[in-house]
């Protein structure tokens, strides 16, 4: 007899392994990582490290990451790095999955867009396989990119979003949202325990240098004393969320009780060049502020409303950005070699 479609939407999620029932068995979390050598994965993985009860798997092909962000971790016995693209498929035993692997940076997914929307769809299929037959939960780092040129300000988690499906930006917006689609899907069908965090801009150490996002360019054309570029017309805005808040915000919705969608980012909105001039007060009085042309379908305004977040996680974040850039600004200055003139 054919089950009804509320039967359906009510499938437990699967057993974890056998293994989990063994006498001899350790009782740690095992926890996978995908783009766990990246820069937001890679400070995840320091903060899951910190409690001796988490054993942490590393999952990479290094587009964007770096062995760099974790090498303070190779050997350690709680610690795994396997170089693998989710593209294909993983057999590993974890409690745990952050989805993280995809290229975040406009320079890195229009590099190779068809490879950036094979990541996201792919991918977050071949991960949402592999928690369906170990019974993992599931996160998936989705974005604020969702949300496309928005017409709704601030950007609540009910607003369906202004996207170009056609766009050089499409692969990595559509690829996402497709990859929502995935998960809740898997959820509604599977049982599987998913999660989806939409994050919005984040900085901080370890940042790829010069990797076309606003914070990173700006604090590396500071430092090499170049003229910082604004795009046209400098009045969009962006939410400057520092990367330990974000990661915060993450482990709590993974260990809460919501699937999601929430949104992780700053409400603190800045037009892009009152950020060049923050960047320039702070880094570098001596440089210049230049435009330059605008890409296509950048979005205008980009604000979170975290309301959800404050009410479901008890999260909000604590770092001005004020206080996060010269954090920032003394990785760079390390990575560049050019040290601080006293």
């Amino acid at each position: 007899m054919a089950k009804s479609p509320k039967e359906d939407n009510n499938k437990q999620p699967p057993l974890p392994s056998p293994l989990r029932f063994s006498k001899f068995f350790q009782p740690n979390m095992r926890i996978l990582i995908t783009g766990g050598a990246g820069f937001i994965g890679s400070h995840l993985v320091d903060r899951l490290m910190e409690n001796e009860k988490n054993e942490v798997i590393v999952a990479d092909n290094y587009f964007t990451g770096s062995k760099d962000n974790i090498k303070h971790w190779i050997g350690h016995p709680r610690f795994e790095l396997i170089r693998h693209d989710v593209t294909e498929t993983l057999l590993v035993e974890v409690d745990r999955i952050y989805h993280l692997a995809c290229p975040a940076s406009p320079i890195y997914y229009k590099y190779n867009p068809v490879k950036t929307i094979k990541t996201n769809v792919i991918g977050t299929l071949n991960m949402l396989g592999l928690a369906k037959r170990v019974g993992a939960r599931i996160l998936l780092t989705s974005t604020s990119e969702v949300y496309g040129d928005p017409l709704v300000h601030p950007q609540p988690e009910t607003y369906w979003g202004n996207v170009n499906p056609n766009g050089v930006r499409s692969c990595y917006d559509e690829g996402k949202r497709v990859a929502e689609t995935l998960m809740f899907d898997y959820h509604r069908q599977h049982g599987i325990e998913i999660r989806v965090a939409r994050i919005f801009n984040t900085y901080g150490p370890r940042m790829n240098i010069d990797d076309g996002r606003v914070v990173s360019n700006f604090i590396a054309q500071a430092i090499r004393g170049e003229s910082l570029t604004v795009q046209s017309p400098g009045s969009q805005t962006r939410s400057f969320c520092y990367v330990s808040d974000l990661v915060d915000g993450l482990i709590r919705l993974m260990e809460g009780s919501d699937t999601g969608p929430i949104n992780l980012g700053n409400p603190g909105e800045f037009t892009v060049l009152e950020l060049a001039e923050t960047v320039k007060e702070l880094i570098n009085p001596a440089v210049e502020i230049k435009t330059v042309d605008n890409t296509p379908d950048d979005p205008k305004q980009r604000k979170p409303d975290i309301t959800k977040a404050k009410e479901v996680l008890g999260w909000e974040p604590k770092f001005a950005l004020r206080d996060g850039l010269p954090l920032m600004e003394e990785d760079f200055r390390q990575r560049l070699g050019v040290p601080k003139a006293k």
